[in-house]
């Protein structure tokens, strides 16, 4: 059994080394009769020369949603197939074959993705997972701008409302004529909650996506009062286009949305050592 422990490093920060929560890893993995090997990254390229291995099985040593979401982004580029060719035996609703395993031994933080999908967390119980080599599918979203996530992204939310036309599916969530206090589409449920308002309650393994719209209404004939609607819909893929620009954060990763973007879940296409 070879194991490739990866970490993810700043380009412009010196190299420390290995952590010594990867260090102690790759001990409870010799122990049980892997060979090791402990490497950082710094670049996608870089990243793509680790994971291209079929025949390494692969820990990420990582603190943040982040890190977790660049290493998937690079192994779903690798899957992807030729735009004109479609690989035989790829399940329905997929554009990308399984992904390979991965498994994630927190470093001084957690990743929340980790404690939402109920992964080991302590190096024994993460290499007792890769040595088994037991595997925990779940679904991937991912987008037309190129990117993937896990858990979700949430488009707004504070106090500044915004406009834009949510489809998913065929079901209009908003049209574009009312303010959108926020807008939730999750896979896992890191961000199914906004301004404590409980939005979605997704299941990362279903098949498909939660997405939820949150809007200020008026109700009442004579004594007018404002009221939160949140509007909810399960399906397989969400178009959203906002009116302008509007923030974002996607698996840990914030940026600023200006145009028409659509999501779409992958089912069962990220596998996970558990």
């Amino acid at each position: 059994m070879n194991v490739v422990v990866l970490t993810l490093v700043e380009s412009d920060c010196s190299n420390p080394g290995p952590r010594t929560q990867a260090l102690h890893l790759a001990d409870e993995l010799k122990a049980r009769g892997a060979t090791v090997r402990t490497v950082e990254a710094r670049t996608p390229e870089e990243i793509d020369a680790v994971v291209e291995d079929p025949d390494e099985r692969i820990v990420l040593a990582a603190d943040t949603d982040e890190q977790v979401n660049a290493v998937l982004a690079r192994l779903t580029r690798l899957a992807l197939p030729a735009p004109s060719k479609r690989p035989e035996g790829l399940p329905d609703g997929r554009t990308v074959p399984d992904l390979p395993a991965l498994a994630v031994l927190p470093l001084s933080g957690t990743p929340g993705i980790v404690v939402r999908l109920g992964l080991p967390e302590k190096p024994a119980d993460v290499a007792e997972a890769v040595a088994s080599g037991t595997v925990k599918r779940t679904d991937l979203m991912r987008h037309d701008g190129g990117g993937v996530a896990v858990d979700g992204v949430r488009l707004g939310g504070g106090d500044r409302p915004w406009r834009g036309v949510v489809n998913l599916d065929d079901v209009v969530l908003a049209d574009g004529s009312e303010q959108i206090l926020a807008c939730v589409v999750a896979n896992a449920d890191g961000y199914a909650a906004a301004d404590d308002m409980v939005l979605a309650e997704p299941d990362p393994a279903d098949g498909k996506i939660d997405v939820a719209v949150a809007v200020p209404v008026t109700v009442g004939r004579f004594r007018k009062r404002l009221r939160i609607e949140v509007r909810r819909a399960k399906g397989r893929a969400v178009a959203v286009h906002p009116a302008d620009k509007v923030t974002y954060i996607q698996d840990g990763l914030a940026g600023e949305l200006g145009r028409k973007r659509t999501w779409w879940i992958e089912p069962g296409a990220a596998g996970w050592y558990a």
